[in-house]
């Protein structure tokens, strides 16, 4: 373990992540899976940023904020993938007292960003259907830029929180962390000190976030659900009930892995399954954003095939 002597204590300069297995064979094979996810996750996000930059017809608020989404999927995939990529190739997952605190961090930083970004595209959608009339007003340019400031507000307020309770903390025993990731409740673990305002500040801001945006996306579709229940034509309920099956795919996804590795009692379930769900939290959803959204908008689908066509032409 390396350390520094600090007076009577020994202070961890770098820890070791323990990581998904130590199986030499089930290491290359998770290898080569979670690069190739990686990639995906990588090529789909920056394709959907760059189609909605580019295609006309997708600039509107909705395709804003999942452009915006797309970025926060990269930000989040890419906090973790690549050292847990490397750490797969090494013999001892090694990573600086440092590097831990910005991984940490930058997970925490584009994980509420994108609970705060689903919330917005919630109220967008319960704007269109429930307001259309005043869309271009309470949608407007401005409107959004707003709710996208007070997203990385959200984002950047839980991340300092929890890079306040990291420094708090004490580390004066051991330095192996059981996870593939600096992930905060693995640190608390080996920590030596006791809990503190500071992780109690940390606490206060990742459930505030979880619950207001929660709050949020279900007072949004309450409102929705009661509109279509209202329409009076079959093909109309259909309509605008399509509008939303993609959202609320990427929702379910992302607060029910999110809420099974921070909410649930970690008595009910096993570490390794702690592990399992963060990947999928953390490495497979960003990547099937892309897919669930360009699959299921026939206007995401529509202006690729015509972007696609003049470049063809062209």
């Amino acid at each position: 373990m390396d350390s520094l002597v600090d007076g009577n204590h020994t202070t961890v300069t770098e820890f070791i992540l323990l990581g998904l297995t130590r199986d030499p064979v089930l290491r290359v094979i998770l290898f080569i899976i979670i690069l190739c996810i990686y990639l995906v996750t990588i090529a789909g996000n920056l394709c959907t940023i760059l189609l909605i930059r580019v295609s006309t017809q997708l600039h509107h608020p909705m395709y804003f904020f999942l452009s915006n989404l797309a970025f926060a999927d990269m930000g989040l995939s890419s906090s973790v993938t690549p050292n847990m990529l490397v750490n797969f190739l090494v013999d001892k997952n090694m990573i600086s007292y440092h590097g831990c605190a910005i991984q940490m961090c930058t997970a925490f930083l584009f994980g509420p960003l994108e609970c705060c970004l689903l919330a917005a595209m919630a109220y967008d959608r319960f704007v269109a259907i429930c307001n259309p009339l005043l869309y271009s007003t309470k949608m407007s340019t401005q409107v959004c830029f707003q709710l996208l400031i007070v997203a990385f507000i959200g984002g950047c307020f839980n991340s300092s929180s929890f890079a306040i309770s990291f420094v708090s903390l004490v580390f004066c025993g051991s330095n192996i962390v059981n996870h593939f990731f600096c992930d905060f409740a693995p640190l608390r673990e080996v920590a030596c000190s006791e809990v503190n305002a500071c992780i109690l500040l940390a606490t206060f801001a990742a459930s505030s976030i979880l619950v207001i945006t929660v709050i949020v996306i279900a007072v949004s579709y309450i409102y929705i659900l009661i509109t279509i229940l209202k329409m009076r034509s079959t093909e109309g309920r259909q309509k605008v009930f399509s509008t939303c099956t993609s959202h609320l795919t990427a929702v379910a996804l992302f607060y029910g892995t999110a809420m099974f590795v921070y909410v649930m009692p970690k008595s009910s379930y096993s570490t390794d399954q702690n592990k399992v769900i963060s990947v999928f939290y953390m490495v497979v959803i960003p990547m099937l954003n892309p897919l669930i959204y360009s699959l299921r908008n026939n206007e995401i689908k529509g202006a690729l095939k015509r972007e696609l066509g003049r470049k063809v032409f062209s």
